[in-house]
């Protein structure tokens, strides 16, 4: 059997001097990019959050702009080398157009989830160390790239979602967070009293250094949310610092009990009814007189 020739590219010392100078001009290209990318990145000047979430914001893109540039660079110099040897790119060219049909046919979701991570980079939707809600999912962001989001829920687990498949987003963490708090009060009390022991339970609260630290605005005392003829519900308003709410709120609630306690004003009383069911056997008949034959 005759084997067929083999014709490998002659190699001559111009050709490496060649090579050589494709891979210099590539790394300094492509250092050149980098210290290009680094300037885009504003470090953060104070620790205040929206100066930490501008530096982690622009430091990402500055990452996804190098990591293209970065790629597109050591191309082009693959096919200047290809050249150099007298190799044709064009083939090379054309499989590697094939193929990239091939692969955005096959990974679509993938390519969705990578553009929807930079647009929620790039518009700051929320970043590491917020708290969101997702769906039926809440927790702490811990993870964040292009391709997934990953939080850690109530429970502890750790749970990914495809950023794709992030359509509306609530992030908990921005600026303040607000709770509401409502009291039943029995309708025999007056409600001047209630709000009375309610303002001074909000003032403990408020003048609580402890506690105070961690209020926006409040404990506000609404006014009444709704009564019948079983209850009165006081409602009350309390801003506070991101994610903050439900232990603030915990601690409202104890102190409005301790002052309601301390002035004898009762809250929403049950009423509980019990039915006595009548029994399910008949009452005896009294007896029959005997037939006589």
């Amino acid at each position: 059997m005759t084997s067929l020739p083999i014709h490998w590219p002659e190699i001559r010392f111009t050709n490496v001097i060649d090579l050589v100078a494709i891979f210099l001009i590539a790394l300094l290209i492509n250092r050149f990019l980098r210290v290009m990318t680094n300037l885009m990145i504003k470090q953060a000047g104070s620790q205040s959050r929206a100066a930490q979430v501008r530096e982690q914001q622009t430091r990402t893109l500055a990452g996804v702009l190098y990591g293209t540039g970065s790629k597109v660079v050591w191309f082009v110099a693959l096919l200047t080398a290809l050249d150099k040897f007298d190799i044709n790119p064009i083939p090379a060219l054309t499989l590697a157009g094939l193929g990239s049909v091939a692969i955005g046919f096959g990974a679509q979701n993938l390519v969705r989830d990578v553009i929807t991570g930079f647009y929620i980079l790039f518009e700051d939707q929320y970043a590491m160390g917020d708290t969101i809600q997702v769906g039926d999912t809440t927790g702490r962001v811990e993870i964040l790239t292009l391709r997934r989001t990953v939080l850690r829920d109530a429970r502890g687990a750790l749970v990914t979602i495809a950023n794709g498949e992030i359509r509306t987003v609530s992030n908990l963490s921005r600026d303040w967070s607000q709770a509401f708090v409502d009291i039943p009060i029995s309708p025999e009390v007056s409600v001047e009293k209630v709000m009375n022991a309610l303002e001074v339970a909000a003032a403990e609260v408020r003048n609580d250094p402890s506690w105070s630290q961690a209020l926006v605005d409040g404990p506000r005392i609404l006014g009444v949310q709704s009564f019948d003829r079983l209850a009165s519900t006081v409602r009350l308003q309390i801003r506070t610092a991101p994610t903050r709410q439900d232990e603030v709120s915990r601690e409202l609630r104890r102190r409005i009990q301790i002052e309601f306690q301390r002035q004898g004003l009762p809250l929403a009383s049950v009423q509980r009814f019990e039915l006595a069911s009548a029994s399910s056997s008949s009452p005896q008949e009294p007896p029959q007189p005997e037939r006589k034959n």
